[in-house]
């Protein structure tokens, strides 16, 4: 049990450098004046991707400060993302040992439908309280980017931090603690 206790420990303090290092990249000034294509969000793939391997070392706390810090960083309204991010993350968080076993393009048309759902409800509630937003078509762009990344991101993880779906033995130790 102190092992599984270790590597919990050990997965969180990873995630938490990772999504550091991520919304780090993202404030440096790499192109000063130049608008391009919108980039896909990292930070949510990277958070789908280990809620759905490691359910048990991303708690809903770390996620909601991770946010709730780039929400200041990056000067959106202040928890309306990270609301948002963690009721998707929590709906895949319930539903992680029914989709251990699905092949994994079934578990991307999954988190493609949460994403889209999470950028939808963020639009209309922008919306609906008349708050600055951007274009539609960027943020179309974006959604797109992030849905395509999902599948490259799985496999960097994989293979640089070893983070894989857990199997049964696995998950019943986690389940048992």
């Amino acid at each position: 049990m102190e092992h599984v206790r270790h590597r919990r420990y050990i997965g969180m303090i990873l995630y938490t450098l990772v999504m550091l290092a991520i919304l780090l990249v993202r404030l440096l000034p790499l192109a000063p004046g130049s608008i391009g294509w919108p980039g896909p969000d990292l930070m949510l793939c990277v958070t789908l991707a280990w809620v759905l391997r490691r359910p048990r070392q991303v708690p809903v706390l770390l996620i909601g400060a991770v946010f709730f810090i780039e929400d200041i960083l990056m000067l959106r309204p202040l928890g309306l993302w990270t609301a948002l991010v963690i009721l998707a993350t929590e709906a895949a968080r319930h539903r992680e040992h029914r989709w251990r076993e699905l092949p994994f393009m079934v578990e991307w048309l999954r988190v493609a439908i949460l994403i889209a759902l999470i950028v939808l409800a963020n639009r209309f509630v922008l919306a609906l309280f008349f708050v600055d937003m951007p274009s539609l078509g960027q943020v179309i762009l974006q959604m797109l980017a992030t849905i395509l990344t999902y599948p490259l991101v799985v496999v960097v993880t994989r293979w640089t931090l070893g983070l894989r779906r857990a199997d049964y033995i696995e998950a019943d130790i986690m389940r048992q603690r």
